[in-house]
């Protein structure tokens, strides 16, 4: 019984460990897509001299192999931000200007993910 009871907090231990490894790994995931996608959306912007107006408009024009999955919620529905800002002058049409996650849960600090 005591040998029983001590794996069981071993698998309990592990099982914790295990979950938070996922979730740091994920939200590095986050990070990264998300510093790409933007890093895109202004390479578009500058290059075209319009924003793009969907995610589909990167992935068409070359700029995206595919559109990633946001991994926190497991599917490509990443939530655009429109805005009326032009990155240059020459810039003749407005649109996307930033990407968020679509997930509503949070990371350790309580900052959504989709504020990130």
């Amino acid at each position: 019984m005591i040998v029983i009871a001590i794996i069981m907090i071993l698998l309990g231990i592990a099982a914790i460990n295990y979950r938070r490894t996922i979730k740091t790994s994920r939200e590095a995931v986050l990070r990264s897509d998300l510093q790409e996608l933007r890093k895109v959306i202004d390479n578009y912007t500058l290059d075209k001299q319009t924003a793009p107006q969907s995610l589909e408009d990167l992935h068409s024009a070359g700029y995206l192999r595919t559109i990633p999955i946001d991994p926190m919620t497991q599917q490509p529905d990443w939530v655009p931000q429109f805005d009326t800002v032009v990155l240059s002058p020459d810039q003749n049409a407005t649109g996307m200007v930033d990407i968020h996650s679509n997930s509503a849960l949070t990371d350790d600090n309580g900052v959504p993910y989709n504020t990130w």
